[in-house]
């Protein structure tokens, strides 16, 4: 079964940028959609990006358009998202996941595999 492992978080000062990567392991994540979620102290899980499988449908959530930029390497089994402007209301765990379906969604409900998740600190 597909695993997923996300690495790049860390702390950054406001204005800064930070660049998330997914990885899959033991499938090829081609044959997914992939999203970023991201959930702070006491909130809710948020849908922050997503991409279909063959790239041709891309969703942002609200607070982050503009800002942020999901990409994928098929050669390098990775789903990319990077985080420009950062502000310290980005400050959350976040969570790589993938959809056997292969489309674009920000539900989280959707999405079958999920990674442990990293942390992002925008801090000064």
């Amino acid at each position: 079964q597909l695993q997923l492992a996300e690495s790049g978080g860390g702390l950054v000062q406001p204005g800064g940028s930070l660049r998330l990567s997914c990885t899959g392991s033991r499938y090829h994540l081609d044959y997914y959609a992939v999203g970023w979620f991201r959930q702070a102290p006491g909130k809710e899980l948020e849908g922050v990006s997503c991409i279909s499988r063959n790239e041709d449908t891309i969703y942002y959530g609200e607070g982050v358009k503009g800002r942020f930029t999901i990409s994928r390497d098929y050669s390098k089994n990775t789903v990319y998202l990077q985080m420009n402007s950062l502000k310290p209301e980005d400050t959350a765990v976040y969570y790589c996941a993938a959809d056997t379906s292969g489309w674009a969604t920000l539900r989280s409900s959707e999405y079958e595999v999920w990674g442990q998740g990293t942390q992002v600190t925008v801090s000064s």
